[in-house]
Protein backbone atom coordinates (compact mmCIF):
# COMPACT_ATOMS: atom_id res chain seq x y z
CA UNK A 1 0.00 0.00 0.00
CA UNK A 2 1.80 3.48 -0.99
CA UNK A 3 1.15 6.93 0.90
CA UNK A 4 -1.58 7.65 -1.69
CA UNK A 5 -3.37 5.16 -0.61
CA UNK A 6 -3.34 5.92 3.33
CA UNK A 7 -4.85 8.75 2.52
CA UNK A 8 -7.36 7.24 0.74
CA UNK A 9 -8.42 5.30 3.28
CA UNK A 10 -8.37 8.06 5.93
CA UNK A 11 -10.96 10.01 3.64
CA UNK A 12 -12.70 6.83 3.28
CA UNK A 13 -13.34 6.70 7.03
CA UNK A 14 -14.11 9.77 7.13
CA UNK A 15 -17.44 9.37 4.82
CA UNK A 16 -17.80 5.38 6.64
CA UNK A 17 -18.01 7.65 10.30
CA UNK A 18 -20.78 9.73 8.78
CA UNK A 19 -18.24 12.62 9.48
CA UNK A 20 -17.89 13.75 5.61
CA UNK A 21 -18.12 17.74 5.11
CA UNK A 22 -19.60 18.83 2.13
CA UNK A 23 -18.50 22.40 1.00
CA UNK A 24 -21.53 24.50 -1.23
CA UNK A 25 -21.04 27.41 -3.61
CA UNK A 26 -23.20 30.48 -1.93
CA UNK A 27 -24.89 33.57 -3.18
CA UNK A 28 -26.24 36.10 -0.90
CA UNK A 29 -30.30 37.34 -1.99
CA UNK A 30 -32.10 39.20 0.65
CA UNK A 31 -31.80 38.86 4.51
CA UNK A 32 -31.84 35.50 5.43
CA UNK A 33 -32.59 33.81 2.12
CA UNK A 34 -28.99 32.63 -0.16
CA UNK A 35 -28.91 30.73 -3.73
CA UNK A 36 -26.86 27.51 -2.70
CA UNK A 37 -25.45 25.59 -5.84
CA UNK A 38 -28.17 27.34 -7.66
CA UNK A 39 -31.27 26.73 -5.13
CA UNK A 40 -33.25 28.92 -2.84
CA UNK A 41 -32.94 28.49 0.52
CA UNK A 42 -33.84 29.95 3.77
CA UNK A 43 -30.52 29.80 6.06
CA UNK A 44 -30.30 29.39 9.74
CA UNK A 45 -26.29 28.47 10.01
CA UNK A 46 -25.42 31.79 9.70
CA UNK A 47 -23.49 34.02 12.26
CA UNK A 48 -24.42 36.92 10.80
CA UNK A 49 -26.87 37.49 14.05
CA UNK A 50 -27.75 40.99 13.39
CA UNK A 51 -28.36 40.75 9.86
CA UNK A 52 -26.04 43.51 8.69
CA UNK A 53 -23.49 41.59 6.74
CA UNK A 54 -25.16 43.32 3.53
CA UNK A 55 -26.31 46.45 5.00
CA UNK A 56 -25.80 49.13 2.49
CA UNK A 57 -24.45 51.36 4.65
CA UNK A 58 -21.05 48.80 5.22
CA UNK A 59 -21.27 48.10 1.90
CA UNK A 60 -20.79 51.63 0.97
CA UNK A 61 -17.88 52.49 3.42
CA UNK A 62 -15.85 49.38 2.10
CA UNK A 63 -15.97 51.20 -1.80
CA UNK A 64 -15.12 54.14 -0.16
CA UNK A 65 -12.03 52.28 1.55
CA UNK A 66 -11.27 50.62 -1.76
CA UNK A 67 -11.71 54.01 -4.09
CA UNK A 68 -9.16 55.57 -1.14
CA UNK A 69 -6.63 52.86 -0.26
CA UNK A 70 -6.85 50.65 -2.94
CA UNK A 71 -7.85 46.47 -2.53
CA UNK A 72 -4.56 45.56 -0.69
CA UNK A 73 -2.42 46.36 2.68
CA UNK A 74 1.08 45.22 1.05
CA UNK A 75 2.57 44.27 4.10
CA UNK A 76 2.07 43.46 7.81
CA UNK A 77 0.91 46.06 10.20
CA UNK A 78 4.44 46.53 11.44
CA UNK A 79 5.91 47.26 7.99
CA UNK A 80 3.18 49.60 5.99
CA UNK A 81 -0.14 47.79 6.39
CA UNK A 82 -1.57 49.89 9.43
CA UNK A 83 -3.24 53.02 7.98
CA UNK A 84 -5.31 55.47 9.28
CA UNK A 85 -8.45 53.80 8.47
CA UNK A 86 -6.91 50.54 11.19
CA UNK A 87 -5.50 52.86 13.30
CA UNK A 88 -9.02 54.98 13.52
CA UNK A 89 -11.06 51.25 13.90
CA UNK A 90 -8.73 50.53 16.77
CA UNK A 91 -9.73 53.49 18.38
CA UNK A 92 -13.64 53.22 17.86
CA UNK A 93 -13.33 49.87 18.87
CA UNK A 94 -11.80 50.80 22.21
CA UNK A 95 -14.15 53.79 23.13
CA UNK A 96 -17.17 51.58 21.73
CA UNK A 97 -15.91 48.84 24.32
CA UNK A 98 -15.34 51.45 27.08
CA UNK A 99 -11.30 50.10 27.30
CA UNK A 100 -8.12 51.52 27.39
CA UNK A 101 -7.15 50.48 24.06
CA UNK A 102 -7.91 47.56 21.01
CA UNK A 103 -5.60 45.61 18.55
CA UNK A 104 -7.02 44.74 15.09
CA UNK A 105 -6.23 41.26 14.06
CA UNK A 106 -7.04 40.38 9.61
CA UNK A 107 -8.87 37.07 11.48
CA UNK A 108 -10.35 35.76 14.49
CA UNK A 109 -8.46 32.58 14.29
CA UNK A 110 -5.32 33.87 13.51
CA UNK A 111 -6.07 36.42 16.90
CA UNK A 112 -6.16 33.67 19.26
CA UNK A 113 -3.59 31.33 18.26
CA UNK A 114 -1.36 34.58 18.51
CA UNK A 115 -2.86 36.32 21.79
CA UNK A 116 -2.42 33.14 23.90
CA UNK A 117 1.64 32.31 22.82
CA UNK A 118 2.17 36.39 23.52
CA UNK A 119 0.89 35.97 27.35
CA UNK A 120 2.09 32.78 27.94
CA UNK A 121 4.98 30.35 27.80
CA UNK A 122 7.33 27.26 28.99
CA UNK A 123 6.76 27.50 32.59
CA UNK A 124 3.70 29.32 32.66
CA UNK A 125 0.24 27.73 33.58
CA UNK A 126 -3.11 27.88 30.97
CA UNK A 127 -6.75 26.87 32.37
CA UNK A 128 -9.28 26.10 29.93
CA UNK A 129 -12.70 25.22 29.82
CA UNK A 130 -12.94 21.89 28.24
CA UNK A 131 -15.76 23.12 25.62
CA UNK A 132 -13.26 25.87 24.26
CA UNK A 133 -13.12 26.39 20.48
CA UNK A 134 -10.75 24.91 18.42
CA UNK A 135 -8.52 28.36 17.96
CA UNK A 136 -8.49 28.96 22.10
CA UNK A 137 -6.86 24.95 21.86
CA UNK A 138 -4.54 25.27 19.49
CA UNK A 139 -3.37 28.67 20.09
CA UNK A 140 -3.02 27.25 24.16
CA UNK A 141 -0.99 24.02 22.56
CA UNK A 142 1.30 27.01 20.52
CA UNK A 143 2.19 28.43 23.84
CA UNK A 144 3.83 25.31 25.29
CA UNK A 145 2.49 26.56 28.29
CA UNK A 146 1.21 23.68 31.14
CA UNK A 147 -2.49 23.37 30.36
CA UNK A 148 -5.19 22.41 32.55
CA UNK A 149 -8.19 21.63 31.22
CA UNK A 150 -11.69 22.47 33.69
CA UNK A 151 -14.93 20.54 32.90
CA UNK A 152 -16.79 22.52 31.20
CA UNK A 153 -18.18 25.56 33.60
CA UNK A 154 -16.84 24.01 36.91
CA UNK A 155 -15.59 26.83 38.99
CA UNK A 156 -14.83 24.58 42.11
CA UNK A 157 -12.27 22.14 39.64
CA UNK A 158 -11.21 25.50 38.16
CA UNK A 159 -10.36 26.73 41.43
CA UNK A 160 -8.68 24.27 42.60
CA UNK A 161 -6.36 23.77 39.18
CA UNK A 162 -5.64 27.56 40.45
CA UNK A 163 -4.75 26.78 43.83
CA UNK A 164 -2.50 23.67 43.13
CA UNK A 165 0.06 25.45 40.42
CA UNK A 166 2.85 27.03 41.28
CA UNK A 167 3.34 28.50 38.29
CA UNK A 168 4.14 32.60 37.79
CA UNK A 169 1.97 33.86 35.27
CA UNK A 170 -1.57 31.94 35.06
CA UNK A 171 -4.40 32.50 32.45
CA UNK A 172 -7.31 30.93 32.11
CA UNK A 173 -9.27 31.20 28.72
CA UNK A 174 -12.56 30.57 28.04
CA UNK A 175 -15.16 31.01 25.23
CA UNK A 176 -17.54 34.03 26.60
CA UNK A 177 -20.80 32.14 24.53
CA UNK A 178 -20.19 28.43 23.96
CA UNK A 179 -20.40 27.94 19.69
CA UNK A 180 -21.55 24.77 20.01
CA UNK A 181 -23.85 25.01 22.94
CA UNK A 182 -24.49 28.73 23.06
CA UNK A 183 -24.56 29.07 26.69
CA UNK A 184 -22.71 31.80 28.33
CA UNK A 185 -19.73 30.98 31.06
CA UNK A 186 -20.00 32.23 34.40
CA UNK A 187 -17.83 35.53 33.60
CA UNK A 188 -17.78 37.42 37.19
CA UNK A 189 -16.53 34.39 38.75
CA UNK A 190 -13.81 33.15 36.10
CA UNK A 191 -13.32 37.41 36.83
CA UNK A 192 -13.08 36.35 40.63
CA UNK A 193 -10.90 33.85 40.71
CA UNK A 194 -8.26 35.25 38.33
CA UNK A 195 -8.09 38.30 41.15
CA UNK A 196 -7.75 35.98 43.93
CA UNK A 197 -5.07 33.83 42.29
CA UNK A 198 -3.14 36.33 40.54
CA UNK A 199 -3.82 35.11 37.13
CA UNK A 200 -5.70 37.14 33.73
CA UNK A 201 -8.86 36.25 32.21
CA UNK A 202 -9.08 36.48 28.70
CA UNK A 203 -12.54 35.93 27.23
CA UNK A 204 -13.36 34.79 23.29
CA UNK A 205 -16.79 36.75 22.60
CA UNK A 206 -17.30 35.38 19.06
CA UNK A 207 -20.49 35.37 19.59
CA UNK A 208 -21.94 37.72 22.46
CA UNK A 209 -19.97 40.89 20.90
CA UNK A 210 -22.49 42.83 18.87
CA UNK A 211 -25.02 40.96 20.78
CA UNK A 212 -25.07 40.64 24.03
CA UNK A 213 -24.83 43.86 26.87
CA UNK A 214 -25.65 47.14 26.76
CA UNK A 215 -25.78 48.17 22.64
CA UNK A 216 -23.96 45.46 21.82
CA UNK A 217 -20.80 46.00 23.33
CA UNK A 218 -20.48 42.01 24.73
CA UNK A 219 -20.88 39.43 27.30
CA UNK A 220 -18.43 41.16 29.95
CA UNK A 221 -21.04 44.38 29.40
CA UNK A 222 -23.51 42.20 29.67
CA UNK A 223 -21.98 41.23 33.04
CA UNK A 224 -20.69 45.12 34.24
CA UNK A 225 -17.22 43.62 34.23
CA UNK A 226 -13.86 45.94 34.19
CA UNK A 227 -10.59 44.88 35.36
CA UNK A 228 -7.48 45.35 34.51
CA UNK A 229 -7.05 42.04 34.36
CA UNK A 230 -9.39 41.01 31.71
CA UNK A 231 -8.98 40.64 28.05
CA UNK A 232 -11.67 41.05 25.56
CA UNK A 233 -11.06 38.95 22.43
CA UNK A 234 -14.53 39.47 19.57
CA UNK A 235 -14.60 38.78 16.24
CA UNK A 236 -16.12 41.41 13.50
CA UNK A 237 -17.06 38.48 10.82
CA UNK A 238 -19.95 37.38 12.61
CA UNK A 239 -22.47 39.90 14.31
CA UNK A 240 -20.61 42.61 13.01
CA UNK A 241 -21.11 41.91 9.53
CA UNK A 242 -17.55 41.79 7.72
CA UNK A 243 -14.46 40.41 8.53
CA UNK A 244 -11.39 39.86 11.28
CA UNK A 245 -11.25 40.39 15.14
CA UNK A 246 -10.00 42.49 17.88
CA UNK A 247 -8.44 41.99 21.44
CA UNK A 248 -9.09 45.03 23.80
CA UNK A 249 -7.86 45.75 27.31
CA UNK A 250 -5.26 46.92 29.29
CA UNK A 251 -2.85 49.23 27.28
CA UNK A 252 0.52 47.78 28.11
CA UNK A 253 -1.16 44.26 27.55
CA UNK A 254 -2.20 45.04 24.46
CA UNK A 255 1.22 46.50 23.79
CA UNK A 256 2.56 42.85 24.45
CA UNK A 257 0.38 41.59 22.26
CA UNK A 258 1.34 43.80 19.65
CA UNK A 259 4.92 43.25 20.23
CA UNK A 260 4.46 39.34 20.47
CA UNK A 261 1.53 37.97 18.84
CA UNK A 262 3.18 35.61 15.92
CA UNK A 263 -0.17 36.26 13.57
CA UNK A 264 -0.13 39.80 14.34
CA UNK A 265 3.35 40.26 13.10
CA UNK A 266 4.49 38.14 10.46
CA UNK A 267 0.77 38.17 8.60
CA UNK A 268 -0.09 41.03 6.03
CA UNK A 269 -2.78 43.17 7.22
CA UNK A 270 -6.69 42.98 6.51
CA UNK A 271 -7.37 45.87 3.51
CA UNK A 272 -8.67 49.27 5.12
CA UNK A 273 -11.75 48.45 2.58
CA UNK A 274 -12.37 46.14 5.60
CA UNK A 275 -12.12 48.46 8.18
CA UNK A 276 -13.64 51.27 6.76
CA UNK A 277 -16.68 48.52 6.56
CA UNK A 278 -16.05 47.62 9.95
CA UNK A 279 -16.18 51.20 11.29
CA UNK A 280 -19.52 52.15 9.33
CA UNK A 281 -20.49 48.38 11.35
CA UNK A 282 -19.88 49.68 14.55
CA UNK A 283 -22.43 52.92 14.55
CA UNK A 284 -24.97 50.14 13.17
CA UNK A 285 -24.53 48.01 16.05
CA UNK A 286 -24.85 50.62 18.28
CA UNK A 287 -27.99 52.43 16.74
CA UNK A 288 -29.92 49.45 15.77
CA UNK A 289 -31.39 48.48 19.34
CA UNK A 290 -34.40 46.96 17.53
CA UNK A 291 -32.13 44.29 15.55
CA UNK A 292 -31.30 42.75 19.18
CA UNK A 293 -34.75 43.09 20.35
CA UNK A 294 -35.67 41.06 16.90
CA UNK A 295 -33.34 38.94 17.89
CA UNK A 296 -34.43 38.10 21.39
CA UNK A 297 -37.65 37.40 20.25
CA UNK A 298 -36.67 35.01 17.64
CA UNK A 299 -35.02 33.10 20.07
CA UNK A 300 -38.06 33.11 22.41
CA UNK A 301 -40.45 31.92 20.08
CA UNK A 302 -37.96 29.05 18.96
CA UNK A 303 -37.56 27.70 22.41
CA UNK A 304 -41.38 28.39 23.66
CA UNK A 305 -42.31 26.59 20.51
CA UNK A 306 -39.49 23.52 20.62
CA UNK A 307 -40.52 23.20 24.06
CA UNK A 308 -43.56 22.26 23.93
CA UNK A 309 -42.85 19.08 20.74
CA UNK A 310 -40.95 16.76 22.58
CA UNK A 311 -40.22 15.04 19.22
CA UNK A 312 -38.14 17.10 17.76
CA UNK A 313 -35.01 16.83 20.11
CA UNK A 314 -33.43 18.40 23.10
CA UNK A 315 -33.18 22.23 21.99
CA UNK A 316 -29.90 22.87 24.70
CA UNK A 317 -31.24 26.23 27.34
CA UNK A 318 -29.32 28.97 25.23
CA UNK A 319 -30.16 32.58 25.92
CA UNK A 320 -28.17 33.44 23.06
CA UNK A 321 -28.97 33.15 18.73
CA UNK A 322 -27.29 29.67 19.27
CA UNK A 323 -30.01 26.98 19.78
CA UNK A 324 -28.38 23.40 19.47
CA UNK A 325 -31.59 20.75 18.94
CA UNK A 326 -29.43 17.56 19.98
CA UNK A 327 -30.06 14.50 17.74
CA UNK A 328 -27.23 12.30 19.64
CA UNK A 329 -26.74 9.76 16.31
CA UNK A 330 -24.52 11.12 13.53
CA UNK A 331 -26.62 9.40 10.95
CA UNK A 332 -29.59 10.63 12.36
CA UNK A 333 -28.85 13.76 12.57
CA UNK A 334 -27.65 14.10 8.94
CA UNK A 335 -31.24 12.40 8.30
CA UNK A 336 -32.75 15.28 9.96
CA UNK A 337 -30.69 17.77 8.18
CA UNK A 338 -31.44 16.30 4.98
CA UNK A 339 -35.23 16.44 5.54
CA UNK A 340 -34.82 20.07 6.54
CA UNK A 341 -33.14 20.62 2.99
CA UNK A 342 -35.36 19.04 0.88
CA UNK A 343 -38.01 22.03 2.41
CA UNK A 344 -35.75 24.78 1.62
CA UNK A 345 -34.15 25.24 4.96
CA UNK A 346 -30.77 25.18 5.61
CA UNK A 347 -29.87 23.56 9.21
CA UNK A 348 -26.25 22.04 9.37
CA UNK A 349 -25.96 18.66 11.80
CA UNK A 350 -22.93 19.43 13.52
CA UNK A 351 -20.79 16.06 14.13
CA UNK A 352 -17.92 14.81 16.38
CA UNK A 353 -14.85 16.45 17.06
CA UNK A 354 -16.61 19.65 16.58
CA UNK A 355 -18.76 18.30 19.44
CA UNK A 356 -18.67 15.47 22.05
CA UNK A 357 -19.34 12.01 20.76
CA UNK A 358 -22.97 11.12 20.92
CA UNK A 359 -24.26 14.54 20.86
CA UNK A 360 -24.63 15.30 17.05
CA UNK A 361 -27.37 18.15 16.56
CA UNK A 362 -28.56 20.56 14.52
CA UNK A 363 -27.32 24.01 15.01
CA UNK A 364 -29.86 26.14 14.79
CA UNK A 365 -28.80 29.86 14.53
CA UNK A 366 -31.20 32.97 14.52
CA UNK A 367 -30.81 36.37 12.59
CA UNK A 368 -31.69 39.64 12.71
CA UNK A 369 -32.48 39.12 9.30
CA UNK A 370 -35.76 36.72 9.79
CA UNK A 371 -38.84 37.77 9.64
CA UNK A 372 -41.16 36.03 11.87
CA UNK A 373 -42.59 33.94 9.24
CA UNK A 374 -39.39 32.36 8.61
CA UNK A 375 -38.79 30.90 12.51
CA UNK A 376 -42.18 29.93 12.20
CA UNK A 377 -41.77 28.04 9.03
CA UNK A 378 -38.32 25.94 10.62
CA UNK A 379 -40.64 25.72 13.67
CA UNK A 380 -43.73 23.30 11.36
CA UNK A 381 -40.58 22.09 9.60
CA UNK A 382 -38.50 20.39 13.11
CA UNK A 383 -42.27 19.23 14.14
CA UNK A 384 -42.41 16.80 10.56
CA UNK A 385 -40.29 13.78 11.43
CA UNK A 386 -37.66 12.52 8.48
CA UNK A 387 -39.45 9.61 6.80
Amino acid sequence: MTLLDEYARELDAIEAAQLKRTRRNVQAMRGAHLTVNGREMLAFCSNDYLGIAQHPALIEAAQRGAAQWGVGATASPLVCGHSASHEALELELAQFLGLPRALYFYAGYAANIGLVPALVGRGDALFCDALNHACLIDGARLSRAEIHVYPHADLAALERQLAESHATRKLIVTDAVFSMDGDIAPLPELLRLAEQHDALLLIDDAHGFGVLGPRGRGTAAHFGLRSTRLLVMGTLSKAAGAAGAFVAGDAMLIELVMQRARSYIFATAAPAMITEALRASLRVIEADEWRRERLRAHVQRLQQSLAADAGAGRLLTSPTPIQPLVIGDNAAALQRMGALWQQGLWVPAIRPPTVPAGTARLRITLSAAHEDADVQRLIDALALKPS
